[in-house]
């Protein structure tokens, strides 16, 4: 039994109570209203977000004794996606309700609802995406379509995307309280699993957006570190994807539950001794710092053969480009390799190496590495320098970009910025249009005249002539005339 004063009731923590992940709480609500006035929407609100199996709200006639009793409950999963009916006042004493009969029934039909969804064959989590921008409204589109790419790389099931622009980024839950509840609920409508925010959360946004509910809620960092985590094969990869996550979740641990901060003392631990949130830190700390002692064991390796390889006097090309612009299928096709390829974001993160042989007996290295992608997680940029550092050797990039991608502009920008960022843009580029299978053909001749760029069809072996020829001249003439070196 709670206390409430004249304006609020002051819900305990839950978190023990079970919850299921279309199950009810297990716990009802039932609480005075002393106007005699129906529910609420903060009585609404709660039963939503709580999972209540009831809300109840009795009233206090003029005369002291029970007025109106009104009620509310969450229902199944159903074709309208209505979340919970709302029952008309009748007075308390004429009440004729089995109760424990009635809940029954309800936890029934949505356990009978869960094991109808459970035998769907798509096991996919079920994600809901948003996008809280003060920017315009075409760029948060273009990010939100971005995010469902990688949403699908990631084997999520999309089921929505809601859109919030707010006159101002509210420090606290991006959106203001009010919204993030709305969203929560319209999650449950939609029957979601997880929340996917389109942007990076600070620790502290995700730890209060964690306290409004109980459902999964990653940012846009935690989910491209998934897909890394997917894709990495190699143990140079592996090693990297870790070391990203670590220093990602490393600021996060302080966010965490107060309960992970007591002392883990005892007998023979006497003085104030570690705390448990000391213990996870520290040994973070240590992973981390274990991890790039491997990256830089293996980095030496690298360097060995990049010092053979030059010694060698064989050029080297580096392909590099947004994700999912078709750098691993050119490399192929030049190199009649096979490096797997996918039609997914962030197929590739291993660095692949191939010889390309031209006429006249003459050779070039080729690498393919991982793609980039607009605001690239800093944690990302830094596990994977030692990858990267290896573009350093290379006499001539190839910068292939999507020329079917309405963005591929922006794409180009957000390229061309990592690279500037890594210290590669002093390097000769080659820009290679791919995918003009897929695109306007006029203006994409019009495009590469303004680029400079040459026109292929990775897939359809369009334009690999001219972009062979364009390789040859770019390389060998830069080598044999001394004044463009």
């Amino acid at each position: 039994m709670i206390v409430g004063d004249q304006s609020e009731i002051l819900i305990p923590d839950l978190s023990d109570w079970r919850l299921g992940k279309k199950r009810l709480r297990g716990v009802r609500c039932i609480h005075t209203h002393l106007k005699n006035s129906p529910l609420d929407k903060g009585d609404i609100t709660d039963l939503s977000l709580l999972r209540l199996d009831l809300m109840a709200a009795l009233g206090i006639g003029n005369d002291g004794l029970p007025g109106n009793i009104y009620m509310a409950h969450l229902l199944p999963p159903n074709p309208g996606a209505i979340v919970y009916e709302i029952h008309p006042g009748v007075p308390f004493l004429k009440l004729d309700l089995d109760l424990e009969k009635f809940l029954s029934s309800i936890e029934d039909e949505v356990a009978r609802s869960e094991k109808e969804t459970l035998n769907v064959r798509d096991r996919r989590e079920r994600a809901l995406l948003v996008s809280v921008s003060t920017g315009s409204r075409s760029d948060q589109a273009d990010s939100i379509e971005e995010l469902k790419e990688l949403a699908r790389s990631a084997n999520l099931h999309v089921i929505g995307s809601i859109f919030q622009r707010p006159k101002k980024i509210d420090p606290r839950y991006l959106m203001g309280s009010g919204k993030v509840k709305e969203l929560i609920i319209k999650a449950l409508q939609e029957g979601a699993e997880l929340i996917v925010f389109d942007r990076d959360l600070t620790p502290a946004q995700l730890m209060a957006i964690g306290t409004i509910t109980e459902m999964k809620v990653i940012d846009r960092t935690q989910l491209i570190l998934d897909i890394f985590a997917q894709r990495a094969n190699s143990m140079d990869g592996k090693i990297q994807v870790e070391l990203a996550q670590l220093k990602y979740r490393l600021p996060r641990l302080s966010e965490r539950s107060t309960a992970l901060s007591r002392l883990t003392g005892g007998i023979g631990g006497r003085g104030p001794g570690e705390t448990r949130l000391e213990i996870d830190m520290r040994r973070a700390r240590d992973k981390i710092a274990h991890l790039e002692r491997q990256l830089e064991t293996l980095s030496r390796s690298r360097s060995e053969r990049a010092k053979k390889r030059n010694e060698s006097g064989i050029p080297i090309i580096s392909i590099v480009g947004y994700t999912n612009a078709g750098k691993s299928t050119l490399l192929n096709v030049l190199t009649e390799s096979s490096v797997p390829t996918r039609d997914l974001l962030f197929s590739t993160l291993d660095t692949s190496t191939r010889r390309l042989r031209f006429p006249r007996e003459r050779e070039v290295i080729m690498t393919d590495t991982v793609g980039f992608i607009n605001e690239l997680p800093k944690t990302l940029i830094g596990a994977f320098r030692p990858t990267l550092d290896e573009l350093k050797d290379a006499d001539l990039l190839l910068h292939v970009i999507d020329i079917s991608n309405q963005r591929y502009e922006d794409q180009m920008k957000a390229v061309e910025k990592i690279l500037e960022e890594i210290g590669l843009d002093k390097i000769p580029v080659l820009y290679v249009f791919n995918k003009v299978d897929r695109a306007d053909k006029g203006q994409a001749e019009i495009y590469a005249k303004r680029y400079n760029a040459v026109l292929v069809s990775a897939i359809n072996r369009d334009g690999l002539d001219r972009l062979l020829e364009e390789i040859e001249k770019r390389i060998w003439t830069n080598r044999l005339d001394p004044a463009s070196i």
